[in-house]
């Protein structure tokens, strides 16, 4: 690859991208190979190889490493990719905003929510907007925050409410909502349910149901195990999903672990008993997450006003 100047600017650079490239570099992540990216463009793979070259060239890096036969992404191959993915993601978001103005209704909104914020914040600010925007569809995915990040990059959805996390391609501006205090559960005849205090050591009596590893919930109630010196209960029930774990414990002796805001919720309707034990630490701050490189349509840009207001 010749010489070309690395420091390029933004309109230089812009100029000497084609969508078609992007819509190939996104195409070799998806399927694994040039063959099977050019065959889904309509292009003959002698093509796609010439436009790959002419894509390395207007970025001034070489994407993939040639490793046997096939091509083997890099780091700066894997940084492109990233970004390429986030222009798809303005891409949808663009093609809905016109679809909408073509149509004259009255949109559609698709926000993505952590369990924690939806008892009350967040139906609160849906409430709000729809009662100013009644035509518009509303569409609320409740997961992860790093699941949702990627739908976020992707463009299904065109904001989060949940917590920082690390997922390639997306830049978010993050604006804090509160913390996320955490709950013991266990069902309403269970022995610790009526107990005023609670040692920790009386909750190693009973088998556990915890989130899966590596979630921050999960890295939190280990914390919390190893400053009493304790090992996690054998025989653990995983699982990311809160109505399972309520289920569990209103029908076992099992114990679980959820967002406080949903445990009380819960617990004021007399579906589950909430332990009197305090965890030394909460979870980070969760709060609005916006990406920063494509702008917020009329209902989401209220509907983060509505998030965000003092009740």
């Amino acid at each position: 690859m010749g010489s070309i100047d690395r420091q390029q600017s933004t309109p230089q650079l812009m100029n000497r991208l084609r969508m078609r490239q992007v819509a190939l570099l996104l195409a070799i992540d998806e399927l694994g190979t040039l063959s099977s990216a050019a065959e889904r463009l309509g292009l003959t793979q002698p093509a796609a190889t010439k436009m790959l070259g002419e894509l390395e060239q207007a970025l001034g890096q070489k994407l993939f490493d040639r490793v046997g036969r096939g091509l083997q992404r890099n780091a700066a191959g894997e940084r492109v990719t990233g970004f390429f993915r986030s222009i798809r993601g303005s891409m949808e978001a663009l093609a809905q905003e016109l679809e909408v103005l073509h149509q004259g209704g009255g949109g559609r909104l698709a926000v993505g929510s952590i369990m924690a914020a939806s008892p009350g914040r967040l139906t609160r600010a849906l409430l709000q907007l729809k009662a100013e925007f009644p035509l518009l569809a509303l569409e609320v995915a409740v997961d992860t925050s790093d699941r949702l990040l990627a739908q976020l990059r992707e463009g299904v959805l065109e904001m989060v409410i949940g917590r920082k996390a690390a997922v390639p391609g997306v830049a978010c501006s993050f604006q804090p909502i509160e913390d996320e205090e955490l709950a013991v559960i266990a069902g309403n005849e269970h022995p610790l349910a009526r107990r005023r205090s609670l040692e920790f050591g009386a909750l190693l009596d009973y088998p556990w149901i915890l989130q899966p590893q590596g979630s921050p919930m999960r890295d939190l109630i280990e914390h919390e195990f190893r400053h009493h010196d304790a090992e996690l209960p054998r025989g653990l029930v995983e699982t990311g999903s809160i109505l399972t774990t309520i289920n569990l414990v209103r029908s076992s002796p099992m114990l679980g672990v959820i967002p406080q805001a949903v445990a009380a919720q819960h617990a004021q309707h007399g579906m589950l008993s909430v332990l009197r034990y305090k965890f030394r630490n909460s979870l980070d701050a969760y709060g609005s997450l916006v990406p920063r490189d494509r702008p917020l349509s009329a209902p989401a840009a209220r509907f983060l006003e509505l998030l965000h207001a003092k009740s």
